[in-house]
């Protein structure tokens, strides 16, 4: 009788390999100034594992909850830049204290329920949405060694959680017995579930591409030249992700799910004190993860345009720089495009994005096994100098080109 096969995963375990150092030192004794503080012990791998996974998860959480606090005080900065005002400038200099000012006041706030509220689903909603916006970065690596969970399926593994939140923003809607809040949710099950296929269709381009799931090995791939240079599918697929990111993360000009105009705030109408302020820190760490996965698959991630293999300094400042230009981009376009209408959103979706990222995927297939990088550039090209000049010279341009627009 043979024995079952044992899977083995084909990328190290990092994060393990730290795990298992820190229990090799704690074999060791510890002496500071002739006082023994630590005499040396053998700790059972299972309780080092558990240990660092906690302090693991303590890191992710803390620096994406300052990461927000800095978001929400440079959305306010830009927006008041923007519109010719000057934003915070009470609170601390500049008003750089106001973020930590709001976490108090969303602390000391009443916590209410609503009596017709589903009690149960109501208070689980806003742990749900966290869940699903914090848990994708475990496998998200920030440099090249630099990963908890270096998964062979890490890409497929970060867009699946990344749905739960989906689930918990309908969840919210449903269970606060609001009209408001159920149309909110109802919007964002079309807007969000909706995006999510031209979202999938952009990133299967490049996993195409790269014939791999796993983010470092994107990443590796793309120390030459990033992904968005190197085929014209990538680039296009950039341009379809960014697009499908906004809508999934309810960023404008696709905030519908919260449109102030006839939903007071959409789904989390009902909610007060940090059950708000939960869904408040999801959609802002979603907006981290979208801009971080942009960078890691599609623009070299930490390893362009320096190599960051072996060097962890230089690679979270590429992939630092990188997010960050994608998050501000992000804090302009909400303050410089008018939300539209929701038949606009699904317009967009259905009969713009979804089409182009089915090409990407033809396309990136066939670049994949012909290997013809530079005729592929050549007939994109191509196609968009014909296009344009069929559509100059098509009745659409008539009207601008007599007003003389054009």
């Amino acid at each position: 009788m043979t024995e079952p096969a044992t899977i083995i995963p084909r990328h190290p375990h990092y994060f393990l390999d730290y795990a298992d150092a820190a229990r090799a030192q704690l074999a060791q004794s510890f002496r500071l100034w002739g006082v023994t503080l630590w005499p040396g012990a053998d700790v059972p791998p299972a309780l080092v594992y558990l240990a660092a996974a906690v302090v693991g998860c303590a890191v992710i959480i803390g620096v994406l909850c300052l990461t927000v606090m800095v978001l929400v005080y440079l959305e306010r900065k830009v927006s008041g830049h923007i519109q010719s005002r000057l934003g915070p400038m009470y609170v601390g200099w500049h008003g750089v204290l106001q973020s930590i000012a709001d976490v108090f006041k969303l602390l000391a706030k009443e916590d209410l329920i609503p009596d017709n509220a589903l009690r149960f689903l109501y208070s689980f909603a806003p742990a749900l949405v966290l869940v699903g916006a914090f848990a994708p970065f475990a496998a998200l690596p920030f440099a090249q060694n630099l990963v908890m969970a270096n998964m062979d399926i890490g890409l497929f593994y970060i867009i699946g959680f990344a749905s739960i939140e989906v689930i918990g923003v309908i969840m919210a809607g449903w269970a606060s017995s609001s009209k408001w809040s159920l149309f909110g949710g109802m919007r964002l099950a079309a807007q969000m579930m909706s995006y999510e296929l031209p979202l999938g269709l952009s990133v299967m381009t490049i996993i195409i591409l790269a014939g791999s799931l796993n983010l470092n090995d994107i990443v590796m791939r793309q120390e030459t030249l990033p992904y968005v240079l190197q085929s014209p599918f990538g680039l296009i697929a950039f341009i379809l992700y960014y697009i499908a990111g906004l809508a999934s993360a309810k960023r404008a000009p696709f905030d519908l799910p919260e449109a102030e105009s006839e939903l007071v705030s959409g789904f989390h109408t009902e909610y007060s004190g940090m059950r708000f302020g939960f869904f408040f820190l999801a959609e802002y760490a979603s907006m981290t993860l979208i801009s971080a996965v942009g960078s890691l698959v599609f623009l070299g991630g930490w390893n362009f345009p320096f190599s960051g293999d072996g060097r962890v300094i230089v690679g979270l400042l590429q992939l630092g720089v990188k997010t960050a230009v994608l998050l501000m981009l992000m804090l302009w376009l909400r303050w410089t495009l008018p939300r539209i209408r929701i038949d606009q959103v699904m317009h967009m979706c259905f009969k713009v994005l979804l089409p182009l990222g089915m090409i990407c995927v033809l396309g990136a297939g066939i670049e994949a096994v012909s290997g013809a990088h530079a005729v592929m550039w050549a007939l994109v090209l191509l196609l968009v100098a014909a296009t344009y000049i069929i559509g100059r010279k098509s009745n659409s341009f008539a009207p601008a080109r007599a007003k003389g627009h054009l």
